[in-house]
């Protein structure tokens, strides 16, 4: 196991290095932040000063290196737009990303996994047929045109007339724009100023959550109910039928447990992609988190920004895929060859 974790460890920091190294490359194509730091009225002098400054005028590689020795010690620079410590601005905006990824994974989790045990344990019902026709919305539709609709139908509203009665009402006044309120929490380990602490956080996080956990959602519970009606068809849960074992025990107990050994690799992937992927749903909802960020820094080329952002969401996808390694090891003992892990 040891070994097994060493290998893993080995595998992510080329991993990091391989990605750093060509996000990094990509900027050089971006454009030259002078340009956006400097007025009309810029000499030679003034751009080559700023440059000497920047450390701009360093060959490719040793700026890579100064950008990788800084990073490990959690410096990213100075924001060419903000002119402020990187690691600053982005400590500010993690909170609301976290919180994001965090409610939207909720969802995903909870709604996909259920659903997709209902769905495979009621596969010739209405009620199955329905959710996965419908569940193909939410694969189909891109992330950015569900929050537009979303939008419209809960934030500026529909109004819905009740069949036979004159009655109406409006589905709208759902916030639909930044983060609400917030409160400081946690404030023994520094704080952390939290929107799921306030009423007005709470209701301006749920529309952005849907939207992006929604293909999530989907995803997982597409995939629980294949490996569900897979492991359900195998000849020990015959066995247990025949034993007399009731429906709920062959399902909760034996199918369910073998049915999550896979959908534990493609979930935490899917964690990782949340917060990846957020950057779309940030932009739609301007909700001030690092995705909201990273768009900004490219629209002024401000390459500290970009290359940490770019490194904390390689980080994060990098852990949780070694931790979902360790789980799959630690839940399937077919993976372990004479006591080692293979």
């Amino acid at each position: 196991m040891l070994s097994f974790i060493l290998k893993r460890i080995a595998q992510s920091l080329l991993v990091l290095l391989v990605v750093g190294l060509v996000a990094f490359a990509m900027f050089r194509f971006v454009g030259d932040p002078v340009d956006t730091m400097l007025g009309q009225e810029r000499t030679v002098e003034d751009i080559e000063r700023l440059r000497e400054v920047l450390g701009l005028n360093k060959p490719f590689f040793l700026q890579y290196w100064d950008f990788l020795v800084r990073a490990v010690q959690g410096d990213f620079g100075i924001s060419y737009r903000q002119g402020r410590p990187v690691a600053e601005i982005i400590l500010e905006r993690l909170p609301a990303t976290l919180e994001l990824a965090l409610v939207s994974g909720v969802i995903a989790l909870s709604l996909g996994i259920v659903l997709g045990i209902f769905t495979a344990i009621r596969r010739d019902g209405f009620w199955a047929n329905f959710i996965m026709s419908a569940s193909l919305i939410g694969v189909s539709l891109p992330t950015f045109l569900i929050g537009v609709l979303l939008i419209y139908a809960f934030g500026v509203g529909l109004d819905i007339r009740i069949p036979f009665t004159d009655v109406t009402f409006n589905t709208g006044g759902m916030p639909i724009f930044g983060r609400g309120d917030t409160r400081e929490v946690f404030g023994w380990v520094g704080g952390w100023n939290s929107g799921l602490a306030t009423w007005d956080g709470l209701q301006s996080i749920v529309l952005p959550a849907i939207t992006l956990g929604l293909y999530q959602m989907t995803l997982i519970m597409r995939l629980v109910r294949a490996e569900m009606l897979e492991v359900l068809r195998a000849d020990y849960i015959r066995f247990a039928r025949a034993r007399g074992l009731s429906t709920r025990a062959i399902n909760f107990r034996h199918a369910l447990k073998n049915t999550m050994v896979p959908v534990i690799t493609v979930t935490g992937l899917q964690l990782g992609a949340i917060i990846a992927f957020a950057i779309i749903t940030e932009t739609v909802f301007q909700w001030p988190g690092v995705g909201l960020l990273f768009i900004n820094a490219i629209q002024f080329v401000d390459i500290p920004v970009m290359a940490a952002y770019l490194m904390l969401i390689s980080v994060m996808f990098v852990g949780i895929n070694l931790i979902v390694d360790l789980l799959y090891v630690a839940i399937d003992p077919r993976l372990r060859v004479d006591g080692k892990t293979t």
